[in-house]
């Protein structure tokens, strides 16, 4: 298989605000539906005949769909952090020097989204996000013109 050369190391179509967003296939299409199949059926085992070893497997169940998707969301947390410094130490470089105080007044979301924009579009955008103070991410992300691609998303 060729590498894409649009991407860094091939790792698949140019990216932009239509394909951003990430899905794992090992979580998305094969750990959840395994355990949603697990659940509703130890679930009505337990309900059309009760017993201790069925009631434990459907708690088991539980726990793991449980467990599932805390890492999950440990996993993007952790990676809002990382992109919240990025983007604050990218931001103390590209603002002007009126913007970089107000650099804090960016919420996680705010930067999360703006993450995608280009260094040239970033201090008009962060200009216009403060001002008009836009709080969703979504709308936030419709306004960059120049898409950069996060190919290392969790």
């Amino acid at each position: 298989m060729a590498a894409n050369p649009s991407t860094p190391l091939g790792t698949g179509p140019t990216q932009t605000y239509a394909n951003h967003t990430k899905w794992v296939p090992a979580f998305h299409m094969v750990a959840f539906p395994i355990l949603a199949v697990l659940f509703f059926w130890s679930a009505w085992r337990v309900a059309t005949g009760f017993s201790v070893d069925r009631l434990m497997f459907l708690l088991l169940t539980i726990a793991t769909l449980i467990a599932l998707f805390l890492a999950r969301i440990f996993a993007l947390r952790v990676q809002d952090r990382v992109i919240r410094l990025e983007m604050r130490l990218r931001l103390a470089q590209l603002l002007s020097a009126d913007l970089r105080p107000r650099i804090n007044e960016l919420t996680p979301k705010q930067l999360v989204a703006l993450r995608f924009a280009s260094d040239e579009e970033l201090p008009d955008l962060v200009r216009t996000v403060l001002v008009d103070r836009i709080t969703d991410g979504r709308a936030i992300k419709k306004m960059i013109r120049n898409w950069q691609g996060d190919y290392l998303r969790t």
